[in-house]
C-alpha cells in the first residue's frame, strides 16, 4: 500500500501544501485562504489513505471520489493564491492536477472492474 503511486504523490503534495502555508503566513496571506488551501490539500491524502482500509469496492470508490473532491478544491485555492498574486511558484498547480488525474484513473479502473 506503501508503494502505491498515489499514496506517494498525494503525501509529497500536502506536505509541499504545508511549507507553502508556512511561506504564505510568514507573507501575511490572507488567513481564511491559507486556512481552506491547507485544509483541503491534506484531506486528499488522508481519504486516499483511508480508501485502502474501505469496507469493499463501493466504499473504496466513494473514499477516492471524496480526495477527488478535495483535490479539485486544492486546485481552486492555489489558483486563487497565484491569480492573486500570493503565490507565484506554479509547480504545487501542476503536483495537484497530476493527482488529480491519477484520482480519476483510479476511480474509472475500479469502476470498470466493479461487477
Amino acid at each position: 500500500m506503501t508503494d502505491s503511486p498515489l499514496i506517494i504523490k498525494s503525501k509529497a503534495f500536502a506536505l509541499d501544501a504545508i511549507r507553502i502555508c508556512k511561506e504564505l503566513r510568514a507573507a501575511k496571506c490572507e488567513g481564511a485562504l491559507i486556512s481552506q488551501f491547507l485544509r483541503s490539500s491534506t484531506s486528499v491524502g488522508a481519504n486516499i489513505r483511508e480508501a485502502f482500509y474501505a469496507h469493499g469496492k463501493a466504499d473504496f470508490i466513494a473514499k477516492l471520489q471524496i480526495a477527488l473532491k478535495e483535490c479539485s478544491e486544492s486546485e481552486y485555492w492555489l489558483e486563487l493564491l497565484i491569480e492573486s498574486g500570493y503565490y507565484s511558484n506554479k509547480t504545487i498547480l501542476d503536483k495537484c492536477i497530476e493527482v488529480k488525474k491519477i484520482l480519476i484513473a483510479s476511480i474509472n479502473t475500479a469502476k470498470e472492474s466493479t461487477p
